[in-house]
């Protein structure tokens, strides 16, 4: 199986505090809010009772004639220092006296139909103190991938087998049912197979089964060169587009969506094409789009057209020809920005007779 990390929890701190130095830090932060305050009746408002209060705040009192000349007035750029900005009831007018002249304002723009409209930000300082802990209780990380893993395994429990080219693999039908609708229409629904606990598997290699079940299990891909055997750098991109279709026939979008960023780190000459008629094929769009700026490179187009995955594109894709036309005749009109910012070709090495399209693993 594959490789599981481990996380090893802290362990709690001593309760013990005798001759240890605290710290503690006091932090400040302004949260802010806003009211829109709409006074209809101004003229019989200025009787009315108030308090002091004490806040930073921004006042903008709305033009109403439709030129936006608004009047602001703003506290916000006060040091937290000063303090917030008191707003006394007592004094010669009512609020913040130095704002704007009431007989200044009873002849402006700001009142019309006897109603004024006030936008008003208000800021207040919220403060708490961070510190040490001296208790504290471990929790440790959620182990129920390796838990479900474990049951894979050892295959205690198992009700059903998959004959896969060859091979035959146990598993758990309710564990199966509930990571895959595909699985749980075969196993549970009205459309399911007379024979649920035997079932042969048609069109997927043995190695590839195997790593879609790991993964079902324990929610992670594999190490594929251990679970396959194979010692090469480009069986984890090999394993990826068969696992990517895999994933599309069994409705698993978590491990579509893994396979299509292990593709997507790892294109290359001689395995862009065959991506690129996966990505058509299952309707991975973000995969495909990596793929044509790829190919549309002159000196790597020129590469990917020697490759035996070009040959399977065009006969399996001819629609996606066109398109990749469309992009390099885009690329070529737009060639200064392709020589400033361009991806670079990557040869791998290898030769012409050791690439192929979806090789038996």
């Amino acid at each position: 199986m594959g490789r599981v990390l481990r996380e090893t929890p802290n362990p709690p701190l001593s309760s013990s505090t005798e001759g240890a130095t605290t710290s503690s830090t006091s932090v400040m932060k302004t949260l802010n809010g806003s009211h829109h305050f709409k006074i209809t009746g101004y003229s019989q408002s200025k009787a009315s009772e108030g308090t002091d209060v004490r806040a930073l705040f921004e006042l903008t009192l709305l033009d109403q004639s439709g030129k936006e000349r608004h009047k602001v007035h703003s506290h916000f750029g006060r040091t937290l220092e000063s303090g917030p900005y008191t707003l006394k009831y007592r004094g010669s007018m009512w609020g913040y006296k130095r704002f704007f002249r009431r007989t200044l304002l009873e002849q402006s723009d700001y009142l019309k139909n006897d109603c004024l409209s006030v936008h008003c930000s208000v800021g207040v300082v919220k403060s708490h103190t961070e510190g040490p802990k001296f208790y504290s209780i471990a929790v440790p990380p959620s182990r129920i991938g390796h838990h479900f893993g474990q049951l894979l395994k050892t295959g205690k429990g198992t009700d059903v087998s998959f004959e896969v080219d060859g091979e035959v693999f146990y598993a758990h039908k309710l564990v199966l049912a509930a990571r895959s609708p595909v699985f749980r229409a075969q196993l549970f629904g009205p459309m399911k197979e007379q024979n649920t606990k035997q079932i042969k598997v048609e069109d997927i290699e043995a190695p590839v089964f195997k790593a879609l079940l790991h993964f079902m299990y324990w929610d992670s891909l594999p190490d594929m060169q251990e679970l396959t055997g194979l010692d090469s750098k480009w069986v984890t991109t090999l394993m990826s587009q068969h696992l990517l279709a895999a994933a599309d026939r069994y409705g698993l979008e978590r491990l579509r969506l893994l396979c299509e960023s292990n593709l997507c780190e790892d294109v290359a000459i001689n395995t862009v094409a065959t991506t690129l008629a996966l990505a058509e094929q299952h309707h991975c769009f973000q995969l495909k789009a990596v793929c044509l700026k790829f190919v549309a490179v002159p000196e790597n187009l020129r590469a990917v057209m020697q490759t035996d995955g070009f040959v399977y594109l065009k006969e399996s894709c001819p629609s996606v020809m066109t398109e990749l036309l469309e992009y390099v005749a885009r690329v070529i009109e737009h060639s200064v920005y392709v020589c400033k910012h361009g991806i670079e070709p990557v040869f791998d090495g290898s030769d012409a007779n050791g690439r192929r399209v979806k090789q038996r693993l």
